[in-house]
């Protein structure tokens, strides 16, 4: 399995964790397959851990821009963490670090998550 995925908060914040080569294989459809299913599930926060991804090719990183593509269109956020020197490197590269937001830790990502929904229920709350 090269997808394990949860969820927190009922479903706030959806996390997949990648694991293994991601080559335009099974395993990049399994990983589309489950953002999709959070996706449709009302999900629009998602943190992508790539803290177990091993390799990423370009069919790879296709399948997280189209994620990525998805959830942007209809307001939804990613985040992207635990990323490997390499895959870091090739993010850096492709400049695809402007796109994505980056976080070090899983943890971080959530807690950014967290907080951008509390300041949004605060200025609600100041303005409603």
């Amino acid at each position: 399995m090269a997808v394990k995925a949860m969820s927190i908060d009922n479903l706030d914040i959806a996390i997949l964790e990648l694991r293994g080569a991601f080559i335009g294989g099974e395993e990049t459809a399994e990983f589309k397959k489950a953002a999709t299913d959070f996706f449709e599930q009302g999900n629009r926060k998602l943190i992508i851990d790539l803290g177990g991804v091993t390799y990423l090719n370009s069919m790879g990183i296709g399948s997280l821009v189209s994620v990525y593509t998805m959830y942007s269109k209809e307001g939804g956020r990613v985040k992207l963490c635990r990323m490997g020197k390499g895959i870091q490197n090739m993010f850096v590269i492709t400049k695809l670090v402007t796109i994505f937001d980056v976080e070090e830790t899983r943890e971080e990502a959530i807690r950014k998550f967290q907080l951008e929904r509390e300041q949004t229920e605060k200025s609600v709350a100041e303005n409603g």
